[in-house]
Order: C-alpha cells, then structure tokens, then sequence
C-alpha cells in the first residue's frame, strides 16, 4: 500500500471520528456513531498495518488475534454496572503504551537527528512518557476506588498540594537536562517514577463523590498520551484521534464540573481547594418511615403525575427493566411518567441513560436535571431508585459536606418521595442523607429490581 494510499485511508478515519463523536452526542443517533468509529478504527488499522513503514506484519497481526479475544472476551462479560471501572483500566492501557512508546522511540531513533529537530524530539518523548505515567496509575487507583478494592475517601497526605507543585517543578528541572545533544536515559527513567507517583496521588487525592469527573478527566488524558504517541511515531492519524478524544473529554470534564459546581482546575489538579472532610457521617439524622409494595403501588394507582430518578443502585439491581413495565402501565392510566437524570448518576457519564435505552424506554420522557428540578413541586410522587448523593439535600443545606454546592435533583419538594434502598447505609460519597429522614419520604428496603416487580404486580 502506497504512502499516498495511507494518508487517504487516514483522512477518511478522521472524518469517521468526527461523525462517531456527532452520533455519539445523542442518544437516537448512538448506534451509528459506534459504527462509524468501528469503521474509522478498521480503516486506519489497515492503512497501518499494510502501509509502507510497516515491519513485523504477522506479529502484529498476532497480537492483534490475541488482544481482540482478550477484548471480545471481557467486552461480554463485564456488565454495565462494571463498566465504569472497566472504562478506567482502558485508559490505563493507553497511558502505558505511551510510556513504552517513548522509552522506545528514545532507543531506536531511526534517522539521527541533530540541533532543533533532536530538541524537539526529545520533548514530544519526555512529554509523552510523562503525560502516559500519570494516565497509567491514575487510571489503575480510579479503577480501584469504582471497583470498591480501594477507599472512596480522598487521600489526605500532609502538604498535598505541595508535593504535586514539587512533582512538577522537578519533571520540568528534569526536561532541562534530558534536552540535550547527548541525551542519557536516567533523566527519562527518575520522571517516569515521579510521574506513575504524581498520578497516583492525583487521583487517590479525589473522592468518591468526583470519580465520574475522574474517568471523564482520565479519557482525557489517555487521548493527550495517544496524541504524544502520535508526535513520537510520525503518525499523524494518531494524532488526529489522540486531539479528539483529549479535547472532548476536557470538554466533558468541563461540563460536568459545572454541573456539580466543581472547580475544573481543583478536580484536575487532585481536589486543590478542597479539605475532604466529612461533616455529616453515617450517623441517622431522624427517624424514617417505611413503606410496602403494595402501598407504593396504590400511592402510583391515585397520582397523576410521577417522576423517577435512577442511580446507580439502579444498575447493580439491573431493574431498569421493570421499571419500563411500571412506566408502561402507569402511562397506559393516563399518568404522566418522566425520568430525571442528574449529569452524574451512576459511575460514568451517561450510565443511566444507556440503562434506560437498553430497557427501550422513549427518549422524549428521559430529561436532564435542569429540565426537570422545576417541576418536583408539581409532582404527586417520585421514585428515587438507587440514588443517594445525586438526591441528598446537604449540598444545598450543609456548607461543610462534602457535596456541598453541587446540585442536585430537588425531589423533596414532591408530595411524596419513595427510596428504594436496600439499607440505610450511605452512598457512594460517604455521605449521609437527610431526605431519607424527611415528613414526605418514605422507605421502600429490598432488592430494587424486586421491589419494583413487586409494585407491576399490584398496579
């Protein structure tokens, strides 16, 4: 395959991610937008692989068999509430293949250079590995934290913010001398470390209530380090597709940051700003009352208007099915039935809308929290299935919680508010909830996929 080829079959992939993110940006149009990135994938594998650099065909096509197992294997296997943790350890991935990338491209130069072309080299190396460090470990201790193997509260090191302006200052001090006519690899190897430790601090530093931000953050960063890579191997698809997918998900970042009233620069720089206190504890805060099936189901039968709101309890239960039924059978009464979803509901973004998608229920009733936050004073009684912290009024009345400012859903201002949990125990944050304790709400305690199942039957 000729280089003309190449570059051709490269710039029909880049135009097949851009569509992919275009489709991927809606709901009605996901589908195709994964097929146009799985075509754009292919294509620029192709173009690759057969293109006229290209050495070692068969081994890479090996690998290739191997991997695609490997990812076929787990892609069925892992279900959609261990998809935020599985998201991490992929980018984890990318992160050190850019590691390896670089220390690679610094032992085998190919052509030597020489003056500001070496210069410039060397940077895109020490950039690379650096930037491929901090995605690897962060990557593994977000993994960790949405596994549940590691605790959800932010690491609280003495001087913290110190450490990560020390971190920085010397990887600089470190370029300075790697940039040099007769480069030594110590320098590439000592910022290495620094930066595996610099990443896992970063987000080890940030807590549970965040990680959604996290993964978010570290899509990000895995897209800069397959960019680096790019830079480092004279690719420029790779570079193309790095740039995509770090600046849509900064964007992403950003996005959600706002939504939750989050400093953008605090969560990227390890929760600068912030003390990770826990003012509010699992203590009870009142005393909660208690519901039946049977009684939800006769409050629903009397409603005229219903909103629910998922979360991730939700997912574990996989309860997003009977949930279509009882929307089905309440509409069919006449009952207005809508979802409100908040920006972080669940572990990742958009968790909960692809849940409620899988379960096919209509996109025109599934609204953002902003669309709906009004309309709870209007509303005769909301199901809040497997939420906790996205539904917790102590961000709105505890200056000192650690989900203080964030907005959330404002379900108690409902005539009546239904929880399904299956304890009293905390969620995700570590926070406890005063809506649970409150006149209008009442407690439905269970497996929610029963529960809801339990509610079909009497309506």
């Amino acid at each position: 395959m000729s280089a003309g080829i190449v570059q051709a079959a490269y710039i029909i992939a880049a135009v097949l991610f851009i569509m992919s993110l275009a489709g991927l940006s809606k709901q009605e149009s996901a589908k195709s937008g994964n097929y146009f990135g799985m075509a754009g994938m292919a294509i620029a594998l192709i173009a690759t692989i057969f293109g006229p650099e290209s050495e070692g065909t068969g081994w890479i096509i090996l690998a290739m068999i191997v991997g695609g197992a490997i990812g076929i294997y787990y892609a069925k296997k892992v279900e959609m509430t261990q998809m935020p943790e599985l998201v991490a350890i992929l980018h984890s991935f990318v992160g050190m293949a850019a590691v390896l990338v670089g220390f690679n491209t610094f032992l085998d130069h190919g052509e030597p250079l020489t003056g500001a072309m070496l210069t410039i080299h060397l940077v895109e190396i020490f950039i690379g590995v650096f930037i491929g460090a901090v995605t690897f470990t962060g990557s593994v201790v977000a993994f960790g934290k949405l596994r549940g193997t590691m605790s959800s509260k932010p690491l609280m090191l003495p001087h913290r913010h110190k450490l990560n302006l020390l971190a920085v200052v010397v990887s600089l001090v470190l370029l300075t001398v790697f940039v040099d006519p007769d480069p030594s690899i110590f320098p590439l190897i000592v910022v290495t470390i620094i930066a595996l430790a610099f990443g896992y601090h970063l987000v080890a530093s940030i807590g549970g209530a965040d990680m959604p931000v996290v993964v978010s953050m570290l899509n990000s960063y895995s897209g800069w380090a397959a960019a680096a890579a790019g830079f480092m191997l004279a690719n420029d698809l790779l570079i193309v597709t790095g740039a995509l997918v770090g600046s849509s998900g900064a964007i992403l970042s950003y996005i959600m940051c706002k939504a939750m009233n989050r400093s953008f620069v605090s969560v990227i720089a390890g929760g600068f700003g912030t003390d990770g206190s826990v003012s509010t504890g699992d203590e009870e805060v009142g005393e909660y009352h208690e519901s039946s099936a049977e009684e939800v189901a006769e409050m629903l039968k009397d409603a005229r208007s219903v909103i629910i709101t998922p979360g991730y309890g939700m997912a574990v239960a996989q309860a997003q099915y009977p949930v279509h039924e009882i929307t089905e059978k309440l509409r069919a009464k006449g009952v207005e039935v809508r979802f409100g979803i908040h920006p972080v509901a669940g572990r990742l973004p958009g968790h909960m809308n692809v849940l409620l998608a899988e379960a096919r229920v209509p996109y025109d009733i599934v609204l953002e929290m902003d669309e709906i936050n009004e309309d709870f004073s209007e509303t005769d009684v909301v199901l809040v299935i497997g939420a906790n912290d996205t539904v917790n009024p102590a961000a709105m009345e505890d200056p000192g919680s650690p989900i203080a400012g964030m907005p959330v859903l404002e379900v108690w201002n409902a005539k009546h508010v239904i929880v399904f949990k299956r304890s009293m125990n905390t969620g995700y944050a570590g926070v406890q909830n005063p809506l649970f304790f409150k006149e209008n709400t009442q407690m439905l305690f269970g497996d929610a996929k029963e529960s809801v199942e339990n509610i079909a039957r009497f309506l």
